[in-house]
């Protein structure tokens, strides 16, 4: 009956299912969730668009993806700015000049360069080789131990000095004034919230929601000629080689009767108290006026099966387990895999839609 059968109703999926429709391919897009749109689903609570799963903030230097999206939907001119508290004390993120100003009072680049060099040379440390080593070399020991430590503990569940420095290398660090999160050229958030952007992407696709594959899996895989999976991969094989691991998050969402709860989007508490690493408060996504707010607390916690897995643990003994699930799915002769989940890789939204893209491209 269908060309494609598309598991997984977020922005991978809907990337493809648009490109397949588009093409001619009749496609059929289903979801164990509710809802489409997956972790990047908003809804709507006091007319704010609050973002379920997690902030996101859709970013990009390649353009052709940015035209992309901006067919499916109009985007506004959010700056992602988030603030770090530390024990009541704020500091601008990601680390810049205000940064450096707030934590040694220095007012240069050059003070600011001398002391995160003092620093590194009292550490002896040469040659990074996890990432409180690779924090300390870029930022000086003051602003790890304020700004990355705690906070990185309670989001990975493990010391830093067990964790690999790339994870740190994501973090910019300028020496110059300005807040802004990201490098890249485009920015923003979708105005009207992402579930009516993944909406019109759908569209041409059939799609059934609160649909597990594994509860059908015979019935789906005889209903379509190719199938676009985008689920955990070790699950699809029923768990073979034993369960890649993730952390995952817990979120405590709460509506408040005042207009403004924290004066921005994002605040991350970088001390192992609280338990919450961040607190959201949406209306700031969109430059909201509404006379209530809604705030979000996250929680990372330890994942376990059954939960939501939102973060791969990038360690040496995950990428081997991938590698052998990796193995058996190229010798699929009719499902491809895909995301975060089916390729067992942390992808920035932009990143979905290029890797969709490029696979859609293969079969148009």
């Amino acid at each position: 009956m269908y060309d494609w059968l598309i598991v997984g109703a977020g922005l991978y999926g809907a990337t493809f299912a648009r490109q397949m429709t588009a093409s001619g391919r009749r496609c059929l897009v289903i979801d164990k969730r509710d809802h489409i749109a997956g972790n990047i689903y908003t809804e709507q609570v006091e007319g704010i668009n609050v973002h379920r799963y997690g902030a996101h903030i859709f970013h990009t230097s390649d353009k052709e993806v940015w035209d992309y999206a901006n067919r499916f939907a109009e985007f506004n001119n959010y700056v992602n700015s988030p603030v770090a508290n530390f024990r009541g004390k704020l500091y601008n993120m990601p680390f810049n000049m205000n940064t450096f100003y707030q934590m040694w009072g220095v007012t240069t680049p050059a003070e600011a360069e001398a002391k995160i060099e003092e620093q590194k040379r009292q550490s002896g440390i040469t040659e990074p080789k996890n990432l409180e080593e690779q924090a300390i070399s870029l930022v000086g020991r003051d602003i790890y131990e304020t700004l990355v430590k705690g906070y990185t503990e309670k989001q990975w569940g493990r010391p830093c000095t067990e964790l690999p420095g790339f994870i740190i290398k994501r973090l910019p660090v300028r020496l110059r004034f300005d807040n802004n999160y990201f490098n890249d050229r485009y920015q923003g958030i979708p105005v009207g919230g992402y579930t009516a952007m993944v909406e019109r992407m759908l569209e041409g696709a059939d799609v059934r929601l609160g649909c597990d594959f594994f509860e059908n899996r015979r019935e789906f895989e005889d209903i379509s000629e190719h199938i676009l999976y985008t689920g955990c991969i070790d699950s699809f094989y029923g768990y073979k080689f034993g369960a890649l691991e993730y952390r995952s998050l817990r979120f405590d969402t709460e509506v408040l009767d005042e207009q403004n709860h924290q004066g921005v989007a994002v605040v991350n508490y970088t001390d192992v108290t609280p338990a919450y690493t961040r607190i959201i408060e949406h209306k700031h996504f969109e430059f909201g006026t509404q006379p209530k707010t809604v705030i979000t607390k996250e929680y990372s916690v330890k994942w376990e099966r059954g939960m939501e897995p939102y973060y791969p643990v990038n360690d040496d003994k995950n990428a081997a387990l991938y590698q052998k699930y990796a193995a058996l799915a190229e010798n699929e002769k009719k499902v491809i895999f895909g995301g975060r989940l089916g390729e067992y890789k942390y992808y920035d939204m932009d990143k979905v839609i290029r890797a969709a893209l490029d696979r859609a491209a293969k079969y148009e």
